[in-house]
């Protein structure tokens, strides 16, 4: 399990997600789909559905929470990749960072621990789906080391227009 470390004089901290910290990631991802940048989600999350998203996740398919002073203000999460045995070593990434603390490092953290949790539980490689125009996110997964494999050209409906979606991935061991 991953131990509580201090990011900086901020008090800022990333630990595992506990069931008390589901009421703020649940605003947090209201806020992405509101802003509509970041997921085809297009209806807010109700707790209940936050809940049932928790309960998926165990200890290899981690959800971390970054806090400052005991406030969170962005997750990240390994999600199951696909329920066939053959990519069991493959895991999808969420993260997403409260709108006030966007831009401020909080995403990285999140990345950086998250990373290290997958290849702790023997994770092959993440992958993850982004929309193109999201270039704050590019740029995070970029800067982590994430390469660009592909674009769904209309993979989606959002707001009644199909929007494509770019595919990236980190290969984790070599």
């Amino acid at each position: 399990m991953l131990r509580d470390r201090l990011t900086g004089p901020d008090q800022r901290t990333v630990r595992v997600a506990t069931p008390a910290d589901l009421a703020s990631i649940r605003a947090i991802v209201n806020q992405a789909i509101e802003d509509r940048i970041a997921t085809l989600d297009s209806e807010p999350k109700t707790l209940e559905e936050t809940e049932r998203w928790y309960d998926d996740h165990d200890e290899r398919y981690a959800i971390l929470v970054a806090a400052e002073n005991d406030d969170v203000i962005g997750y990240a999460a390994l999600n199951r990749y696909s329920h066939r045995c053959g990519y069991d070593g493959v895991a999808d990434l969420s993260i997403y960072v409260r709108r006030d603390k966007r831009g401020a490092g909080v995403g990285t953290r999140l990345l950086t621990e998250l990373e290290a949790a997958a290849r702790k539980c023997d994770f092959h490689k993440i992958v993850l789906f982004a929309f193109p125009t999201n270039e704050a996110g590019k740029r995070l997964y970029i800067k982590a080391g994430f390469t660009e494999v592909g674009t769904f050209r209309e993979q989606g409906k959002l707001d009644g227009k199909y929007v494509d979606v770019i595919a990236m991935e980190k290969i984790l061991t070599k």
